[in-house]
């Protein structure tokens, strides 16, 4: 039986004797390397020349990724708010070009943020991605409209190999589309010719002889198969960059910040024992020496199978002692504000609600802590392991100004927006995406099991637990097809024309709303996949659930419905069930994630829900289930089912276990049920913003999965169903709140 720790346990892990600390380094740099002069506002060097490439940050969630993919390349950038001017970047000096970046908004909302259209005519070669794209072609004379079909994920474009943009390229090329705006053939701007098309939509607009050039897809992150031969091209063809800058160690770049802002203080770091907290350590150890550093690890009751543990442990390798506190009944009894007759975290079932109450609860129990050790707010800052994925997620504006916020993190809450803007918090990995911290991790000497770690949310299995309080909740779903006069429930009505969609082969419909699901699907398709539908021979059942995930949809955040497909075909047919998975959120925008339910197929609608909130037995369940499927992942047992089982863990960069309120075969006349579903969300990234749901046969074997299903379901109590999430990012997040 797995063990639900209770307050006020506290133990000190025993540490080697410390690493000696750095020597002093007398220049002060910033996170990238480079001084930092104040420009009209501006945090950037002015200078007389240089090999620089500006870049304008409009709030995309993978904004900073285009600057990481130009500095992997050896150029210097920099990135710029919105409303910077053509004459503030000629100013500053060594600009060669402007990258504009997507953001979450529309070019025709009354709100929608623009630019100086001079960085059109300033005569520096631009770059517009997305949202950058669509201004490129708006400020230039052309058109945008609001299509019916949303394009989110990896799709197949043909491009215009000629275009200096595209030299070295095939003509069909794989990248990310995430919008729901579009230009077409006749909205094209004038002196304008197009250069990619993903259907019938323009997917890439230039003017060669301006040179600027725009594209719809994201050209900086892993979806896109060759991205970076387009950087490439577009930095040393087009803009004709030299390649020769190289960052400083960006290890001594950090520990220079933390003692820059620390000065003679101390400092609390919160750990986890996950890479980003560990690192963080590390780098204050380095930078401090251990004796000015409090190490403290909060079980908040939400931890997996003897994680705490674990990382008491691993932890000991970092040379500093870690103060270990178990706070879980106070986490789960509080509230967002601990104000009397506020709804605790064991009575929410908001999920964002959920992530602010854990938020603030870790920085009201740090407070007791901090009294429990003998330490006062004058004499310590707080340090965090915070990444830039984070703070673009939580929209904050130490990131980016307009990100939409996708979801609040734990470390990312007003209480801790009110320290940092008090100047109170260490965050020196702050402009690091997650592969990043890894190297640098290698580089501090880290065991390699804290380095490859798979990612834990700080909220822990709080937010892999999507919480009921109502039976029966409301269905909410708009969309354009139900502009007529219907029979039958908005929920039964999408579940037809979702049925429609995955079997497209079935014959045509009377019902014109049905057949345009299915002919737009086969449109959808990739001429692969359109094949194999077409000769389709077996029934595929599609089921809208109940329930509500957090996604991310034309870089802003969706919270829209999942989809459970299922059937009776053996082998299962995923080429078939991924190919559908990845058009279901383009043709039905209150969709941002497609499931398969292992299993016979599934029959009945799912209008019930098992009621559900973070109680104990609650937390039990799910813990058992990730222990096993963890286990199965890395084949640390023998396998129930018999097979021999590959170690896999280091093929999947990441795996949430998640919990759904559900029972997929309830009878329609029971009362109620105390059963649940478990979603396998087995993860392919590198960058960690995008990212490719593991297919199984290519990313993870058929049977280590099979092995996961079988395991679950016989070893832990009322587990209805176990699914496989097979979702990209876009439409859908890593975690599903």
């Amino acid at each position: 039986m797995l063990d639900i720790s209770e307050d006020s346990q506290h133990s000190t892990n025993k540490a080697p004797p410390p690493k000696k600390p750095l020597e002093d380094h007398m220049e002060s740099v910033n996170m990238n390397g480079s001084h930092v002069t104040l420009v009209e506002n501006l945090p950037v060097e002015k200078v007389k020349s240089g090999d620089r490439i500006a870049i304008l940050d409009f709030g995309a969630q993978y904004g900073k990724v285009i600057d990481r993919r130009v500095r992997e390349l050896r150029v210097q950038s920099e990135m710029f708010p919105l409303n910077t001017t053509a004459k503030q970047i000629l100013d500053l000096g060594g600009f060669k070009a402007i990258i504009i970046s997507g953001g979450p908004n529309s070019v025709y909302a009354v709100d929608a943020p623009t630019i100086d259209p001079e960085i059109f005519t300033c005569g520096l070669p631009v770059l517009g991605i997305c949202y950058g794209f669509q201004l490129m072609n708006k400020l230039n004379g052309g058109n945008v409209s609001r299509e019916h079909i949303r394009e989110d994920g990896a799709c197949e474009i043909q491009i215009d190999t000629r275009v200096a943009l595209f030299n070295g390229l095939d003509d069909v090329e794989t990248v990310l589309l995430t919008h729901g705006d579009s230009v077409s053939d006749s909205t094209v701007a004038p002196d304008f010719q197009v250069m990619a098309k993903s259907g019938h939509h323009v997917a890439g607009i230039c003017n060669e002889q301006r040179k600027l050039y725009g594209v719809q897809f994201h050209p900086e992150v892993d979806l896109t198969t060759h991205g970076s031969k387009m950087f490439e091209n577009f930095l040393f063809k087009i803009v004709g960059c030299c390649g020769n800058f190289t960052i400083q160690n960006r290890e001594q770049a950090c520990i220079d910040e933390i003692k820059n802002i620390v000065g003679d203080k101390k400092v609390l770091v919160m750990v986890s024992g996950g890479v980003d907290s560990a690192v963080c350590a590390a780098l204050l150890s380095r930078a401090l020496g251990p004796n000015r550093v409090t190490a403290i690890h909060i079980d908040n009751g939400f931890m997996r199978h003897e994680e705490s543990d674990a990382v008491e442990k691993s932890l000991a390798a970092l040379n500093l002692p870690v103060h270990r506190y178990n706070y879980g009944t106070t986490f789960r009894s509080s509230g967002e504000h601990a104000q009397e007759g506020e709804m605790s975290l064991d009575e929410c079932d908001d999920p964002e609600l959920k992530r602010r109450i854990i938020g603030n609860t870790f920085i009201r129990v740090k407070d007791l802590i901090m009294k429990d050790l003998n330490i006062t707010h004058e004499e310590y800052f707080l340090a965090q392991g915070t990444l830039r994925p984070d703070l673009i997620e939580s929209a904050s504006a130490l990131a980016s100004g307009h990100a939409d916020t996708i979801k609040t993190h734990h470390n990312d809450t007003a209480l801790v927006r009110d320290l940092r803007n008090l100047g109170k918090v260490v965050e020196p990995l702050k402009d690091f995406h997650k592969d990043e911290v890894r190297e640098l991790g290698k580089d501090l000497g880290l065991p390699e099991q804290i380095v490859q770690r798979h990612p834990f949310p700080g909220p822990g299995l709080a937010i892999r637990i999507l919480c009921a309080a109502d039976r029966r909740p409301e269905f909410y779903f708009d969309l354009p097809v139900f502009d007529e006069e219907v029979h039958g429930s908005i929920q039964e009505l999408t579940e037809k024309l979702i049925s429609a969609a995955v079997n497209p082969s079935q014959g045509i419909y009377e019902y014109h709303r049905l057949e345009k699901a299915r002919t737009d699907t086969l449109l959808s398709l990739s001429q692969r996949d359109r094949i194999l539908a077409e000769k389709q021979t077996f029934q595929i059942s599609a089921h809208v659930l109940p329930i509500k995930t957090v996604g991310v949809q034309g870089d802003a955040r969706s919270y829209s419905y999942a989809v459970a497909l299922s059937t009776d075909e053996r082998p299962i047919p995923w080429q078939l069930l991924f190919a559908y998975a990845s058009v279901i959120p383009k043709l039905f925008h209150g969709i941002n994630r497609v499931c398969y339910a292992f299993g016979r197929k599934i029959e009945n609608s799912i209008e019930d829900l098992t009621r559900t909130l973070l109680v104990p037995q609650i937390v039990t369940k799910l813990q058992m289930a990730d222990h096993i499927a963890s286990n199965v992942l890395f084949a640390r047992e023998p396998a129930y089912t018999g097979v021999t089982l590959q170690n896999v863990g280091h093929k999947i960069q990441q795996m949430p276990v998640v919990l759904l309120p559900i029972d997929f075969d309830r009878e329609k006349c029971a009362a109620g049920s105390y059963k649940h579903s478990i979603v396998l969300r087995p993860f392919v990234t590198s960058d960690f913003m995008t990212g490719q749901a593991a297919i199984p046969g290519i990313h993870i074997p058929e049977e280590t999965l099979l092995e996961m299903d079988y395991a679950i379901r016989s070893n832990v109590l009322g587990i209805s169903r176990v699914l496989l999430d097979m979702t990209c990012k876009p439409p859908g997040t890593t975690e599903w709140e």
